[in-house]
């Protein structure tokens, strides 16, 4: 593969450090160093949004993966704390096309390098990323190693090779908040929040719902978290292979049986479908962007999600007299949604908060809150319905 010039470079005069990126199956690239010139590895995948950089790179579902962006011009309009999913990065490392050290955005805190910098974030820019992307939805997502620092071809393919598989790889336990805190006291429904690694609008989604929002670490057992009397459980989205959570399937399994309206998205979503006896794979490539099609077996209408995940269920491991099929991904036909039926409880595989559609599936809030106060007789509010989305 070839190395494309950046087309932006820095106005400070300092010539650009050259950086290799190499993957597991001994395709190395070269390219220009972005961010920290340090070195890092990770599993490679892709995302085909054409915005919201920032917003991906503070995903805690990223944690642990070096991030390739499809869109060419990445950094054009900064970075800026209102758009931080969580305190800081969670990627392992960032691949671009073309990296604009300027940028043009009155919200803006401060430019993409500075912040990639100050995170001792590792990148490299000046990669022919479609040829790159075509190579990994041929071959399938696959470790690699980024580095300014080491530039041998043999030594950086070992590196890759040597990375540990997201395969079985627990990674929830490395972003989930240290003790419980309180991110809202609405005096609407009482959602407790079980933190695989949150992403912020999630919370901000029940807050501006009036609801009271409490947030457990993920190793929070039951009976601490329903000892503050919460009127409804929140799984929440995160990293790594779900089937190497063990405990977090017990308990949600151990929630399900407790009575309480549950909601799981994402992870939050694998993780109560194992607890019901149902199978999760891991994926070929995965689904990573802002434009999926998504549609609502009872209601007919299509959603466009957002999603981030490499690991889906299994579609014919759904048992008829547990699970309702609610939602379908319309490009591969893979479980978007499901209702159980020993339960009350629904999950999607998708990110009702992102807002692609901007509002195609934020009925999914409204529709938890209305299980809380058809089982829990607790008064909710809920956002004004879309005309083209029925809340039923």
């Amino acid at each position: 593969m070839i190395h494309l010039p950046d087309t932006d470079a820095p106005r400070n005069g300092a010539p650009p450090r050259p950086c290799k990126l190499a993957l597991a199956d001994g395709t190395v690239v070269t390219g220009t160093a972005i961010g920290h010139p340090g070195e890092t590895g990770g599993e490679l995948c892709f995302n085909t949004s054409m915005t919201g950089y920032q917003e991906i790179f503070t995903d805690p579902s990223y944690h642990g993966q070096i991030m390739m962006m499809t869109y060419p011009h990445i950094g054009n309009y900064g970075a800026t704390d209102l758009d931080m999913e969580a305190d800081r990065p969670m990627i392992a490392g960032l691949v671009v096309r073309a990296f604009s050290h300027r940028f043009s955005n009155r919200r803006a805190d401060e430019s993409l390098h500075r912040f990639l910098t100050r995170f001792k974030l590792v990148g490299i820019s000046g990669v022919d990323t479609r040829r790159l992307v075509r190579h990994i939805r041929d071959r399938g997502v696959m470790n690699a190693v980024i580095s300014a620092t080491d530039l041998d071809d043999e030594s950086l393919v070992a590196k890759a090779r040597a990375w540990p598989s997201m395969a079985g790889l627990e990674l929830a336990s490395r972003v989930t908040c240290s003790q419980a805190y309180d991110y809202a006291e609405g005096e609407g429904a009482r959602i407790a929040v079980y933190d695989f690694g949150v992403k912020r609008n999630i919370l901000r989604s029940f807050a501006e719902r009036g609801c009271a929002v409490r947030v457990f670490p993920a190793a929070t057992p039951l009976d601490e978290v329903t000892a503050w009397n919460p009127d409804g459980l929140f799984f929440s989205n995160g990293p790594g292979d779900p089937r190497a959570m063990p405990e977090a399937v017990a308990t949600a399994r151990r929630a399900m049986a407790a009575g309480l309206p549950l909601f799981g998205i994402c992870l939050g979503h694998q993780l109560m479908a194992l607890a019901q006896g149902l199978e999760v794979y891991k994926m070929y490539v995965g689904h990573r962007g802002a434009n999926h099609p998504v549609k609502n077996l009872r209601t007919g209408h299509v959603e466009v999600t957002t999603q981030n995940h490499g690991f889906a269920i299994a579609g014919e491991s759904l048992p008829e007299d547990k699970v309702e099929w609610t939602h379908v991904n319309l490009n591969d036909g893979t479980v978007e949604g499901l209702r159980f039926k020993t339960c009350v409880a629904l999950s999607v595989q998708y990110h009702p908060e992102a807002s692609p559609g901007p509002h195609d599936s934020r009925y999914l809030f409204d529709e938890f809150l209305r299980d809380i106060a058809e089982h829990r007789g607790v008064p909710v509010r809920t956002a004004a319905a879309d005309p083209l989305v029925p809340l039923r």
